[in-house]
């Protein structure tokens, strides 16, 4: 078929959906331009176009809540009785055969970018580490190395990026030669993007040769796996099992033989780990059941009376907050995605930048567009069996967020060094404290040191004395 022929069928959709802005300035493009353009027309799927212009941008109704949503069950972080306490112990010798067997593959959703911490580059190169300063891409990376020798296996590393940060985020593992890591057993690939509109429904244009659009969310990591050959590349490679996690996280266990374990043993598809909420409206998602499936209700859904909700010994009814911590079965997203599946969308009202009808660029204050995405969470209810782990917050989640305050890259190199104190004296070192309890000294274990505190006690004679006011790195 020729461009004319193929123009000429494109006029007609975006006529036909409303949306003939998309072509106004095509004359005055060059060819590659111009064919740069009608290649992104054609991978609009009009179709939901029209179904998210009527259902998410032009509808302010609120997302419906599900009826008759009660709390999901889940496993404690520390077993309650005998029972718990074998099936514990099996899980995790269970969750070792498997990662020395190579069934488990570490995935990071790195799409962001550090904007929010003064920073110009991919989240995963923004500098947390305490003493060495090590990036999150290095942190990850030298977890992955040190589990692998652990276990004597080889575990894979996947990579999900936005269009946005690719290219850098290739050059910067490239320009640190993998951070030791073999280049054969790392997997970067793209998220999909989302056109955004405006208010009134129309799509909006970056410039006069590209539409605007924007990452698809965490959502499709589920949809990308698929399409860019990595879970193809996992089955090659034996791979059953899939540590999610998001890169924000300096904390985060990626290899947890108990977590493993608890999902296998359970024969769940995709299962996740949570946080005893620290109020009723903390900003994570709350698990609940919903006719006997595991769904996440957002913090900002969930009706006040219910989420202040409380048991007769005070605690919250919904207590169990989301932390973006999944273990998903390869076989579990084929299933999915041979089906054609599709999440449901969220809508985002925000400040984006465009082109007006006159070609004039358009640097909005305020919020004048709508941008969507999906959430991987929304895949729970799919799963035939899902499972929750409770984790500790102080061992497992400090989300590297913001500059300083809540969430900050400050707050979470203070829970490294409050992590690494706590297993150092869970071996029996003298850390120095504060009057106030805090640590008085600077700490950073790396993970060739040990990769979880039962590693340290093998080590004690490579740990110096630690006196107030000290910078420690143990590797």
């Amino acid at each position: 078929m020729n461009t004319e022929k193929i123009l000429e069928n494109l006029k007609k959709q975006l006529k036909t959906h409303n949306q003939t802005h998309i072509l106004a300035f095509l004359d005055q493009l060059d060819a590659a331009q111009q064919e740069n353009l009608l290649r992104q027309i054609q991978q609009l799927d009009f179709k939901k176009i029209d179904g998210w212009v009527a259902n998410y941008v032009k509808n302010s109704t609120p997302p419906a809540i599900p009826a008759g949503f009660v709390p999901a069950p889940f496993y404690p972080s520390i077993p309650t009785n005998p029972a718990q306490e074998t099936k514990y112990a099996k899980a995790r010798e269970l969750g070792r055969e498997l990662i020395s067997g190579g069934k488990v593959a570490a995935f990071v959703v790195a799409g962001g970018q550090g904007t929010r911490l003064g920073f110009d580059g991919p989240k995963g190169n923004f500098a947390i580490s305490p003493v060495k300063n090590k990036t999150l891409f290095q942190i990850f990376a030298e977890n992955i190395a040190a589990v692998s020798n652990k276990y004597h296996a080889s575990c894979p590393w996947y990579i999900m990026t936005s269009p946005l940060n690719y290219a850098a985020t290739l050059e910067i593992l490239r320009s640190n030669n993998y951070y030791g890591l073999n280049k054969k057993d790392i997997f970067i690939f793209q998220q999909g993007t989302l056109p955004n509109f405006g208010f009134e429904g129309r799509v909006l244009m970056a410039d006069k040769a590209d539409i605007a659009c924007s990452p698809d969310g965490h959502g499709g990591s589920l949809l990308a796996l698929y399409k860019s050959g990595a879970v193809e590349n996992m089955k090659k490679r034996g791979v059953e099992f899939i540590s999610y996690f998001q890169v924000d996280n300096p904390l985060i266990n990626i290899f947890d033989q108990l977590f493993i374990g608890l999902h296998a043993l359970d024969r769940a598809q995709m299962s996740s780990k949570a946080l005893i909420k620290t109020g009723p409206k903390e900003k994570l998602g709350n698990f609940c059941l919903v006719d006997g499936r595991v769904n996440v209700i957002e913090y900002s859904d969930l009706p006040d009376e219910m989420a202040e909700k409380k048991n007769p010994d005070g605690s919250l009814v919904f207590e169990l907050g989301s932390i973006a911590i999944h273990i998903i079965n390869t076989s579990f997203i084929e299933r999915l995605n041979s089906k054609g599946f599709s999440l449901p969308l969220h809508k985002a009202i925000k400040k984006i930048l465009h082109i007006d009808e006159k070609g004039k660029l358009i640097q909005p204050d305020q919020p004048n567009g709508v941008k969507l995405e999906s959430f991987v969470f929304d895949a729970l209810p799919l799963a035939s069996n899902s499972i929750i782990l409770e984790t500790v917050r102080s061992e497992e989640f400090g989300p590297v967020k913001n500059a300083t305050g809540v969430d900050s890259a400050e707050t979470a190199r203070q829970m490294i060094i409050a992590r690494a104190a706590r297993w150092l004296e869970s071996a029996g070192v003298n850390i120095p404290r504060k009057p106030d309890g805090s640590v008085d000294c600077v700490i950073e274990i790396a993970s060739s040191f040990a990769v979880e505190k039962e590693d340290i006690q093998g080590k004690l004679a490579q740990v110096p004395q630690i006196k107030a006011g000290d910078k420690i790195y143990l590797a």
